[in-house]
């Protein structure tokens, strides 16, 4: 389970910092596309990064991973919410909702080896 967790947390981080940096011009287009103020944008974009970084520290120390899959799995369920509400196709939902899914377990399974 442990080497699953640590694969899922790689994953949803590269993922992650991939998006909000390599493409970040999309990310500009797509808050533009949902009406969403820039602040909004760029604080989503502070709170992805800094949850990404806890999963990557949380590799080592499983309380970090946590948190950090417990924030990115509040962003990604509203993420899901606005793909709905503007009515993108489900390939458009499938990304958000798969890191969705993916952090939910990064945070089952790290609260199982902590035994919390």
């Amino acid at each position: 389970m442990q080497s699953l967790a640590i694969s899922l947390q790689a994953l949803v981080a590269a993922s992650i910092f991939f998006v909000w940096v390599v493409r970040y011009d999309n990310i500009i287009e797509e808050f533009k596309h949902y009406r969403y103020p820039d602040w909004l944008r760029d604080l989503v974009g502070v709170l992805k990064m800094t949850f990404s970084l806890l999963l990557l520290i949380g590799i080592e120390h499983g309380r970090f991973a946590v948190a950090g899959s417990i924030g990115i799995a509040v962003l990604m369920a509203a993420a899901v919410v606005t793909h709905i509400r503007v009515k993108n196709p489900l390939p458009k939902i499938l990304p958000s909702l798969t890191l969705l899914v993916f952090s939910t377990a990064i945070a089952w399974i790290n609260l199982r080896m902590l035994k919390v």
